[in-house]
């Protein structure tokens, strides 16, 4: 068989089971003339005809039949593996880092997470939570998620949540010795709770916006963390007034943990999104989350 390739044969056995170079050639795709020098080429390497042509058809010769008989179920077999590593070529897998805000990765994250994986045990996630404007391309992340408004330019932008609003908070315990504020301005006489964002050094500035009016509140309290799960645990035990994205305090505000305060002007802001570089070729385990993170409304 040397001299053979797989091209040949299966050149061969179209020919020789539809009877045909014409019928053969529709098949495969190619003109009947290329199919039948293909044909011609294989029985001189060979030495041996292995095709009877006549004007009305064509009939394998007891080579033929020979190689019909003993290759072509092999040469089936090895098309069908081929074609299963092909699939798992294009099955999903690998690892995907993803950088994110602790509440996106618990509000918007996690739940799509939790219904992926287990179908797909080879895909593997590595959140790394980050409040900053993190260079995911510097960071070695496949993609980060934060709000619209703070996304980088020449990145691919997918939304994965609704509108968003910030809440202000404090426990009955705060404000059952304190008056509730009721413009913003007011936050500079109570104690409030600071996040200090990584790679700024400073501490966050509370943004707040009534209509037209827009106004940033540099707060300032006792306490400043660099995690929203310690802050939120501050503001439940009474140590001064929370400023989080509504989503993350609804439950406790519902069941009255926490009250709510200035909620006339936490008006509604872009929501999460999922980016990632404009040059990035996605793997079949990245385009698989971004669909499933797609939000639709």
């Amino acid at each position: 068989m040397a001299g053979a390739n797989l091209n040949d044969l299966k050149a061969l056995l179209a020919v020789a089971r539809e009877r045909s170079f014409t019928g053969a050639a529709a098949k495969l795709g190619v003109s009947p003339s290329a199919l039948s020098q293909t044909v011609r080429e294989l029985e001189a390497r060979l030495g041996l005809r292995l095709l009877t042509r006549t004007t009305r058809s064509v009939a394998p010769t007891e080579a033929g039949e020979r190689l019909l008989r003993n290759v072509g179920p092999r040469l089936a077999e090895i098309e069908e593996e081929l074609a299963a590593l092909s699939a798992l070529r294009e099955k999903p897998s690998g690892t995907i880092r993803i950088s994110a805000t602790e509440n996106a990765a618990i509000s918007a994250l996690m739940p799509v997470l939790e219904r992926i994986l287990p179908a797909y045990p080879d895909i593997k996630a590595e959140i790394v939570v980050d409040y900053g404007l993190t260079d995911i391309a510097a960071e070695q992340c496949d993609a980060g998620i934060r709000t619209g408004e703070t996304l980088a330019k020449g990145m691919i932008a997918v939304p994965i949540s609704s509108e968003m609003r910030m809440a202000v908070v404090g426990s009955p315990a705060y404000f059952a010795t304190r008056p509730q504020p009721r413009k913003p301005q007011d936050l500079t006489a109570h104690n409030c709770i600071n996040i200090r964002l990584p790679k700024h050094g400073g501490l966050y500035a509370w943004e707040f916006e009534k209509g037209k009016k827009e106004i940033r509140v540099r707060v300032e309290g006792q306490l400043v963390f660099n995690s929203t799960t310690l802050m939120l645990n501050a503001a439940l035990a009474g140590l001064g007034l929370l400023y989080l994205p509504e989503q993350q305090v609804q439950a406790y505000i519902d069941d009255g943990r926490l009250v709510r305060v200035l909620a006339d002007w936490c008006e509604p802001f872009s929501g999460y999104h999922l980016y990632y570089p404009s040059r990035r070729q996605p793997t079949p385990a990245f385009a698989l989350l971004v669909e499933a993170l797609r939000y639709r409304g």
